[in-house]
């Protein structure tokens, strides 16, 4: 494939007609960035109930959001393709359904109940999230000015984070049990009440999941109804030759890496805290209490993408994602160190930085790809696999040295995205720039 001048210009990444309205198409696509972001902090809440549920130990429970995450690596190029194929309103629809079907399958998982089969639905449910994900962060960087593009994004992205807000109180609430027994006292039950008990509490999750997946058929009846600018500059066609390749831009394989381990440290931070809160040296909460926490580490990044919208108006964004990368990375190692509501609260007060971090590293990692936007936005959602893999290892390490200090490894992530905000950001016609 012949390649184009490294320094291709930011604005084939803009929207044709900049000038017109995108305030109802955004706003539209906005919602469904809420329905992921409640949908994957949900995962949150499975993970200790779940964990009481079938006995699992910190590493096995962590396949819930390997499952999950792991999907988005399979499903991620795939995704590409179909918007190439069928268009981002369409792939976007799809997404929606693919969701809804995954969400029914709860029924049969809880119904058993089995563990391979929640993994299973979580699997589906997971594929579509990658598909609208692939569809919808892309297209709102293309809808509207290039300049603005990282304030869209970390704009809709708040209404992302509104979601992972509120899904602990709604998880807690129908989901978590006020007084769950302990893996010790099911073991200690004779086996047809230890049974009767695991199908009572795997059922909590019906009627939620069951809601969930009518409200996605009809969100998706809703967005295929719509009438959405097309943004055909920013994806090709089947079969269409493009005067580039995506391995040519540095930016987007650092930016590939960076939300890997972004997604990874979130997700571990945020699938660790209600155990963690639980432990008698950091809070001694029930994992009900603890589930309400969970819903201010998210809250903070809701509250803190509002304001990086508004401060990305002013600032260039590499130097507010450098400067968020340290504060999380100390927060954590502050977590580690202490103990007690003062480990508790750093380590919520992280979710305020982790704010700006995926909008930031997506928009910066697929500027200036032009026709090529959709199939880089494939390869930055597929990165999203960090999230299945880091949270594993954090399991294990859980499992070796104790829950407290297996948090050095989200510290390492942060590091890596201060890299990246600094240096591993730099677009071509920045990085190739003649001095």
């Amino acid at each position: 494939m012949a390649i184009a001048s490294p320094n291709t210009t930011a604005s084939t990444t803009s929207a044709p007609s900049t000038g017109q309205g995108y305030g109802a198409p955004l706003a539209t696509v906005t919602t469904l960035f809420f329905m992921w972001g409640f949908l994957t902090c949900l995962n949150d809440i499975l993970v200790p109930h779940l964990k009481a549920i079938f006995d699992l130990n910190y590493t096995r429970v962590m396949l819930i959001q390997f499952a999950f995450f792991g999907a988005y690596f399979i499903f991620s190029i795939p995704s590409a393709k179909i918007i190439d194929w069928m268009g981002y309103q369409r792939s976007m629809v799809l997404g929606l359904l693919t969701m809804g079907v995954g969400a029914f399958l709860f029924v049969p998982a809880a119904s058993v109940p089995s563990y391979p089969l929640f993994l299973g639905a979580l699997i589906v449910l997971a594929a579509g999230i990658t598909c609208l994900q692939v569809a919808a962060n892309p297209y709102v960087t293309v809808l509207g000015k290039p300049e603005t593009a990282s304030s869209r994004l970390n704009l809709t992205q708040a209404f992302n984070s509104l979601g992972t807000f509120l899904a602990p109180f709604f998880g807690g609430l129908l989901i978590l049990s006020s007084a769950p027994k302990t893996a010790d006292q099911i073991r200690a039950m004779a086996p047809d009440a230890a049974l009767a008990y695991r199908l009572h509490e795997a059922a909590t999750v019906k009627m939620p999941y069951v809601g969930l997946g009518i409200a996605l058929v009809l969100l998706a009846v809703a967005i295929g109804s719509f009438k959405l600018p097309k943004s055909e500059h920013a994806r090709h066609k089947v079969g269409e030759k493009v005067n580039d390749c995506i391995l040519k831009h540095p930016n987007l394989i650092f930016g590939a890496i960076a939300i890997f381990v972004y997604v990874g440290a979130e997700v571990s931070i945020g699938s660790f805290l209600v155990n963690y809160f639980a432990q008698p040296e950091i809070g001694g909460l029930t994992e009900k209490v603890a589930a309400s926490f969970v819903a201010f580490y998210w809250g903070g990044a809701m509250v803190g993408r509002f304001i990086v919208s508004a401060l990305l108006q002013k600032m260039k964004t590499g130097g507010l994602l450098g400067i968020c990368a340290v504060c999380a990375a100390g927060l954590v190692a502050i977590s580690m160190l202490t103990s007690g509501h003062f480990a508790m609260y750093s380590i919520i007060l992280v979710g305020l930085f982790n704010s700006i971090m995926f909008p930031s590293i997506f928009t910066l990692g697929v500027a200036e790809l032009g026709p090529l936007t959709g199939d880089g936005s494939g390869i930055m959602i597929m990165a999203i696999v960090g999230g299945a893999i880091i949270p594993v290892a954090q399991g294990w390490i859980a499992d070796h040295i104790g829950i407290h200090h297996a948090f050095f490894l989200p510290v390492i992530c942060y590091v890596y995205i201060l890299f990246f905000a600094l240096s591993g950001s730099k677009p071509n016609s920045e990085r190739y720039a003649k001095a």
